[in-house]
């Protein structure tokens, strides 16, 4: 690059940056979750040769996991980073790459448009239309969305296989483009397009004809099939795609196409899940109107294909079509889905913008005004990317928008929900989880959120009854066991709890929580041999655990603290287990004849026995060891009074 393009991207570098800087805070969103947040694998650096050659690290539901080494080990390296699971150092690394990204297109855009129609002003152009990308709102669903990363190092591969084959043509005989196109199958299938788009810059930028275009593009062809068979056959049998009908979702992807294209002029309506459903024929209005509207983007792009100064704008047409070809012809769980555009609009703003440009190189306007109207249109978009990063910046927020974008979205409002119920508002959470029911009556997770939100609300049948409804829809699904366990321990059903963790870490040991939870169950038995057990099974898959870790070292401790004791005699108690708690509390005070919490343990059981006598004598042993204690008074009056009462 020469000094005047240097600074001109130095510029728009420092734009960008600017833009985004009101995102380095966001939350981790959606599949982030299972895919990070949960995920124990990304937590050891060591684990970086595993995600190459076992997709169970890829996420802790098995139905999502698939084969994207290079994304989860960027993951896991980012959690080295920052030592803990902090957004900052995931954001960064994303928009590190972000502006590596943004160089390449650069690079690519000055080129393509030098050899259309060579122009001193071609580098502004260039720069408008790297701009145009690096600030569209639409662009800010990919950045923002973590681990969707993979649609920014798939895009970034492609470009940069692209620019080394145009700036180091010596470097093709030895296959050097070929590299950034392996990592790019390495973070996600769609860049199985590549050699089509090779093609095209061959013929329709560079001139070749067909058949040697054809040729130069064997190379690339037979790395896509290799990867991509290798993608395939890594790809676990558990995973689910989601789509209910082939036919549906296919014969629906004109439509969307058209959407997408729409909101690149006009970036409205983004939505974080879409409430789109699959259309049921292929003569319905939006189908027909669909096939016409790619009917007529494949003729502009054949009228731009004639003349050598608007083939870029074929060019790009062709790119925005091929990178959208993956998702449209592979039917997947969401018929649209906002941060898909972020390959496809790489073309859309090459196309959009040379067509300006070229205009005004055939047009006397005054540079001033050309300057101002660009301006403009990146001073909106860029206000409408700082909007959907503020949209982006919480769970709440992110979902509460989808509420309003995709009203008959069950799983938007569900997550809404989701964000009330953290909040401790569980009557508005079950409001939101009723109307999602709604729109997805057989949607497993929400059946055990509906369980979870009746549990917290003391509604004992109806919470059973939606997670026997879960475990009917999904009976190996470790979410619909492990939070029936949960409830099920709070409940005092500790034996049913311990087959249901113990049926998750069986069926899927890479559910972390399943294993935490059960070890917590021993200790509070005072199970020594099954704690040090589980510890030392979950030690074997995950050695830098630090629950299991810490558990294991504290497994010998457990007969001889009188905490240990304590919390045992606590858990009994809220089990409605009183004599076991009461028998608990009395081994801590064989340790500890002054501790005045078990003393108070006691007086607490007695009363919920009703045995007013003990408990007033317990309550009196509490009072005199800690006579400022609240609780401790608390306790002894209440036993006192009843007493009386009974008197």
């Amino acid at each position: 690059m020469t000094r005047k393009t240097l600074a001109l991207f130095a510029c728009l570098a420092a734009f960008v940056t600017a833009v985004y800087s009101n995102h380095f805070a966001n939350e981790f969103h959606f599949d982030d979750f299972h895919a990070i947040v949960q995920n124990p694998y990304i937590r050891n650096i060591h684990n970086l040769p595993l995600f190459f050659v076992d997709t169970q690290t890829a996420s802790v539901l098995p139905a999502n996991r698939t084969w994207r080494p290079l994304v989860s080990a960027s993951l896991a390296i980012d959690y080295w980073l920052g030592n803990a699971m902090k957004p900052f150092y995931f954001h960064l690394t994303t928009f590190i790459w972000f502006l590596v990204l943004l160089a390449l297109m650069l690079a690519l855009f000055l080129k393509v448009f030098d050899r259309a129609r060579p122009h001193p002003n071609n580098l502004w152009a260039a720069s408008f239309a790297t701009a145009l990308f690096a600030v569209h709102p639409a662009i800010a669903e990919t950045v923002n969305y973590i681990v969707q990363r993979a649609d920014l190092y798939s895009t970034l591969g492609v470009v940069a296989a692209l620019v080394v084959w145009i700036y180091l043509p010596r470097t093709r005989k030895y296959g050097l483009y070929l590299l950034p196109l392996a990592a790019a199958m390495l973070s996600k299938p769609p860049a199985i397009v590549f050699p089509f788009i090779l093609f095209f810059y061959l013929w329709l930028v560079e001139s070749e004809n067909v058949k040697a275009a054809m040729r130069r593009s064997i190379p690339s062809i037979v790395t896509v099939a290799a990867l991509g068979w290798l993608s395939s056959a890594m790809t676990p049998t558990t995973f689910t795609p989601g789509a209910f009908s082939a036919y549906g979702y296919r014969i629906t992807q004109p439509i969307v196409i058209l959407r997408y294209f729409r909101t690149f002029f006009i970036p409205t309506g983004l939505t974080a899940d879409t409430d789109r459903t699959p259309l049921n024929s292929i003569f319905d209005a939006d189908a027909l109107f669909g096939f016409v509207f790619l009917a007529v983007l494949v003729a502009v792009a054949v009228w731009a294909a004639r003349r050598r100064e608007t083939k870029p704008i074929a060019f790009g047409l062709c790119w925005f079509l091929l990178a959208l070809l993956p998702t449209s012809l592979f039917p997947l769980a969401e018929v649209e889905n906002d941060h898909r555009m972020f390959f496809p609009f790489v073309g859309l703003a090459l196309s959009a913008s040379w067509a300006v440009a070229l205009w005004l190189y055939s047009h006397p306007v005054r540079k001033e005004f050309a300057a101002a109207a660009c301006g403009l249109v990146l001073l909106a978009f860029a206000a409408g990317t700082w909007q959907r990063n503020k949209v982006w910046r919480t769970e709440e927020s992110l979902w509460y928008d989808v509420t309003l974008k995709s009203p008959h979205n069950g799983r938007g409002l569900m997550n809404y929900g989701l964000t009330q119920m953290s909040k401790g508002d569980n009557i508005r959470a079950l409001d939101y989880f009723r109307r999602a029911l709604v729109w997805t009556p057989n949607y497993y997770i929400l059946e055990v959120n509906l369980g979870v939100v009746n549990g917290a609300l003391h509604n004992d049948p109806e919470a059973e009854r939606h997670f026997a409804r879960a475990l009917q829809l999904e009976p190996t699904e470790a979410a619909s066991h492990y939070f029936y366990a949960v409830w099920l321990r709070g409940k005092g059903r500790t034996d049913e709890a311990i087959q249901h963790l113990n049926f998750t870490i069986a069926n899927n040991p890479s559910f972390i929580d399943a294993s935490h939870s059960l070890m917590e169950v021993y200790a509070q038995q005072m199970n020594e041999s099954l704690l040090r057990r589980t510890a030392a099974e979950t030690l074997a898959r995950f050695p830098s655990d630090q629950e299991a870790l810490s558990w294991l070292s504290r497994a010998g401790s457990l007969n001889t603290a009188p905490e240990s004791y304590l919390n045992a005699s606590l858990a009994f108690y809220q089990q409605g287990k009183f004599e076991e708690s009461i028998q608990a509390a009395r081994q801590a005070l064989k340790l500890r004849p002054d501790y005045w919490e078990a003393w108070n343990n006691i007086a607490a059981a007695y009363n919920s026995e009703l045995n007013w006598d003990e408990g007033i004598r317990a309550g009196q042993q509490a009072v005199r060891l800690r006579p400022d204690s609240q609780l401790a008074r608390n306790n002894l009056g209440w036993a006192i009074r009843q007493k009386s009462g009974k008197l």
